[in-house]
């Protein structure tokens, strides 16, 4: 589910005309992973006295996460709802005014910026902070709930690190499922590549690399029907020729099951004033969280399309933030 849905335009509309209540404030953070918190945490500091929705997923994608070990500052590691709750805890003690919630609607069009918030409340705003992040894209199935943190994941290189030795899967054919494949090769002993057709969408230099990597077997045509396993992930149901006259069911052992068919940034209320790639990926200045719209700023997964780490994510936020005092000091 996206943290942030844009309502069809007569709701949008109906809701600006009634909207029951309007707050004005110095600067508006939407979004509470890694990058919202950080961002707060930095204009707390410099007395903006900024508000943060946290979206109908406080947190963001790594309250799903178990453990944290690739996080600066955190040696025995940490659990990914704890340290979000770290990062809270950081931003409110320095003034952040934390509120649940999740923008519906925005008016970006000229200053004050306005924000819909829950279709009833309008937050007038001098500077917007976007850190909504994005969606991983899961295949539908209910396993994918039932194991999540218990051997589902949607990042290779969050993650991967606990199935030193192991068997895993990954599912998808482009290059970012090729990359997670390829990373998981150096740590797993044995990765499966879940291809639902007979041919790879990756680039013709990454399926030579992974092609040749020994540990790395590719299902071609292939999809995943189910997991199994009491608690955790301990195998995979999968349908071979699906549709055809040789069809039928595969079951691989297997340790861990990767996702790698994209993700969608949270963006879609943006997009009428924004500029964002094909995808829905919000563009900012290069070396900048500064888009399109003066006194509009991006940071985190919703910008991000290479990376999307807790740790590039935190510090985009803190770029947020000081691309936006220095803009409200100079206007």
């Amino acid at each position: 589910m996206a943290l942030f849905e844009k309502m069809d335009l007569g709701a949008s509309d109906e809701n600006k005309n009634t909207a029951s209540e309007v707050e004005k404030t110095k600067v508006l953070i939407i979004g509470s992973g890694p990058a919202g918190y950080t961002a707060a945490i930095y204009a707390a500091r410099a007395n903006l006295s900024p508000v943060l929705y946290e979206g109908m997923q406080p947190g963001g994608q790594l309250t799903t996460t178990t453990e944290v070990e690739n996080f600066p500052g955190y040696p025995e590691g940490i659990t990914g709802p704890a340290m979000m709750e770290d990062l809270k805890n950081q931003a409110s003690r320095f003034g952040t005014d934390i509120r649940f919630g999740y923008a519906t609607a925005t008016d970006l069009s000229q200053r004050p910026f306005k924000v819909t918030v829950d279709g009833n409340k309008v937050i007038e705003t001098e500077a917007l902070i976007i850190a909504t992040g994005a969606t991983a894209k899961y295949l539908g199935l209910e396993d994918e709930q039932k194991y999540a943190g218990g051997g589902v994941s949607a990042c290779a290189t969050c993650d991967g690190f606990f199935y030193r030795g192991k068997d895993v899967a990954v599912v998808g054919g482009g290059d970012t499922a090729c990359e997670e494949a390829m990373y998981l090769a150096g740590l797993a002993k044995k990765v499966y590549l879940i291809v639902r057709r007979d041919v790879l969408r990756a680039s013709k230099v990454m399926q030579d690399r992974l092609l040749a990597t020994e540990n790395i077997e590719v299902l071609w045509k292939h999809q995943t029907k189910g997991l199994t396993g009491d608690g955790v992930v301990e195998g995979a149901v999968l349908v071979k020729n699906k549709g055809e006259e040789n069809e039928e069911e595969v079951k691989i052992a297997i340790d861990g099951f990767f996702l790698a068919i994209g993700h969608s940034p949270n963006s879609e209320i943006f997009k009428d004033y924004l500029d964002t790639d094909e995808v829905g990926y919000i563009k900012t200045i290069n070396g900048t969280s500064k888009t399109n719209v003066p006194g509009v700023f991006a940071c985190g997964d919703v910008m991000d399309n290479q990376y999307r780490q807790a740790v590039t994510a935190a510090g985009s936020g803190c770029k947020a933030a000081i691309d936006a005092e220095r803009f409200l000091s100079e206007n």
